[in-house]
């Protein structure tokens, strides 16, 4: 089959590979019909590069057609048309039962420290082929698929894989109250999709910051009030325009959907830089022990909540020796809440919105829909935010 595989920084190219196939009761094959191109991706293209190794499949957020099932799945038939969280989770254990499928005990790579393993994510998580491909094999296929209806076509549904889940356990980690404020620092694609889930769930104000005119124009379409981060000289100026609309205080809860790329960290950019051009021997224990990341967008979030309020982060970190301003955010007494989306934990409270109506948008959400073969043009533009790109997906 045809696959889209990382060789190196900046360099992904779509090669033959091996067809997946059945390899335990509980494992699935399906067909893929569309595959997210993911904010998370990029990190991979460019900053991860320590973790990963040539030739792996990348790709999270897919869906498709069952065409093979394990004789431990019960509840899937051939032919059965389903979206994949990007976490695998067995759904028993008891992380599972209590909502934290990306804590699975059963699937966590414990050899590296880490919870439930991802798709296409890095030896830290399993180093598991990903979904940017032809055919992927689906593990804990028991728990893991979600099935949906025929006839809507995948736009519809395929954002259950990631970018639904992940924006609204960020607007539920955030804890806005009925009527209250938040800011979402970041417009991509999980930003841009927790504005409008902030909307949806009762949210009196939305703020969205950004610095790319084609995100801003598009949030601000949908009635968020946007900022413009070149319109300001400082954060201080940005922090102090938002207060001003907030009685001073600041907003009630700031979503932090930058991570670790964020734009302003120029110190931790030359780190992460040289990280990723060290021979591998070298590159990955020295991001395991001292890896930063660039802070700018967490630190502008921990300064512009008000006393009291809550930070959500879903952007990526992964650093291991990030400075943080302790006594500032002890002071505040702010609360932060962080971490991989618990895809089945949101999923039965998210299908309700995914009606004829559409009241998130998911069904004009992509900017872009290429081949599957397009893949490393896509991966350049989306990287340089250039023709518009917020969110791709791939048809094989």
């Amino acid at each position: 089959m045809k696959a889209v595989t990382w060789q190196g920084k900046r360099d992904v190219r779509v090669e033959e590979v091996p067809d997946p196939r059945i390899e335990e009761p509980t494992d699935a094959v399906i067909r893929i019909t569309s595959s997210g191109l993911c904010g998370s991706d990029l990190h991979l293209y460019e900053v991860l590069t320590p973790f990963m190794t040539p030739g792996d499949i990348l790709g999270h957020e897919p869906m498709g057609i069952v065409e093979e099932v394990g004789a431990g799945v019960p509840d899937l038939a051939v032919g059965d048309r389903v979206v994949v969280p990007f976490q695998i989770a067995c759904g028993n254990c008891w992380m599972c039962m209590t909502g934290l499928p990306t804590q699975c005990e059963t699937t966590q790579v414990t050899s590296e420290g880490m919870g439930a393993a991802l798709f296409g994510y890095t030896r830290l998580y399993g180093a598991v082929p990903g979904a940017q491909a032809e055919y992927l094999r689906v593990p804990q296929a028991q728990f893991g698929p979600i099935k949906v209806p025929e006839g809507p076509p995948d736009d519809r549904f395929v954002y259950l894989s990631d970018v639904l889940p992940t924006a609204w356990q960020a607007v539920s980690y955030a804890d806005v109250p009925e009527g209250g404020s938040v800011a979402v620092l970041g417009l991509g694609p999980i930003g841009d999709m927790a504005c409008r889930v902030a909307q949806v769930r009762g949210a009196g104000r939305v703020f969205g910051v950004d610095l790319v005119s084609d995100r801003l124009r598009r949030a601000r379409a949908r009635g968020v009030e946007t900022y413009d981060l070149r319109n300001f000289d400082s954060e201080k100026e940005l922090v102090q325009a938002i207060r001003d609309e907030t009685d001073g205080r600041g907003p009630d809860a700031v979503i932090d959907a930058v991570g670790t790329e964020a734009h302003g960290s120029a110190t931790a950019r030359l780190a992460q830089n040289a990280t990723a051009v060290l021979p591998r021997k070298l590159s990955g224990p020295f991001a395991e022990r001292f890896s930063i990341d660039r802070l700018a967008a967490l630190h502008t979030a921990i300064e512009l909540v008000r006393r009291g309020g809550t930070l959500s982060l879903t952007g990526v970190y992964g650093g291991m020796a990030d400075p943080l301003p302790m006594l500032t955010m002890f002071d505040k007494q702010i609360q932060v809440r962080m971490g991989q989306a618990n895809v089945r934990r949101w999923t039965d409270e998210i299908m309700p919105y995914l009606t004829d109506e559409d009241p998130l948008g998911v069904d004009d959400f992509a900017t872009h829909h290429v081949p599957l073969s397009d893949a490393p043009h896509a991966y350049e533009t989306f990287q340089k935010k250039q023709d518009g790109t917020v969110k791709v997906l791939m048809r094989p």
